[in-house]
């Protein structure tokens, strides 16, 4: 059997045992979303490929520490979250990093009715305006309805409360909803 017809898990016992070629399918299977993850938060391509390939290499070089093999798809994304969280801080202190091309979900729960007309909006008139949110509300909202973490694990990465985490998102989507509002009647 070759190694693209076996599953995950099956490749991942290869991967522990140090097959190169196990492991290049894995990478194969992945690497597009680690990808574009990283990317979401740093906006450098470069940066984001360094990022991705050095989760992987993390990865499995870590794997035996992996509990579950069938999380092994959420635990490779949340390492490469928090690469990009850490590179993200570390390299905002030099310079400013937008986060542009974040694909902004507007199906929120908390969306009402009068709020209805976001839902016409060009998806690029809604990253124009991302770009303009504070980059922590850019990033918790990302995390939120981009990724799907909730609160507790957008604490953990964000190093924040979880009061502070609930009060960031609200006012992201608050400053978000204003933003928009003149953008809604063209």
């Amino acid at each position: 059997m070759t190694l693209t017809n076996q599953n995950i898990e099956q490749l991942l016992q290869l991967c522990k045992s140090g097959n190169q070629h196990a492991q290049m399918e894995v990478y194969n299977r992945y690497y597009k979303a680690m990808y574009n993850t990283a990317f979401r938060i740093v906006k450098d391509s470069f940066e984001a490929e360094d990022i991705m390939q050095d989760s992987f290499l993390t990865a499995f070089t870590k794997l035996n520490t992996l509990k579950e093999i069938k999380t092994f798809g959420s635990w490779l994304k949340r390492i490469v979250i928090n690469n990009s969280i850490y590179h993200y801080k570390k390299s905002s202190k030099y310079q400013d990093v937008s986060l542009d091309d974040v694909l902004y979900k507007i199906e929120d729960n908390s969306v009402k009715n009068e709020d209805q007309e976001f839902n016409n909006l060009k998806a690029n008139q809604v990253l124009e305006t991302m770009n303009t949110l504070k980059d922590n509300y850019r990033m918790s909202l990302t995390l939120h309805l981009i990724e799907g973490y909730d609160y507790e694990e957008i604490c953990d990465i964000m190093n924040i409360s979880p009061a502070n985490c609930r009060t960031m998102i609200s006012r992201a989507k608050d400053s978000l909803r204003k933003k928009l509002a003149p953008l809604a009647h063209y």
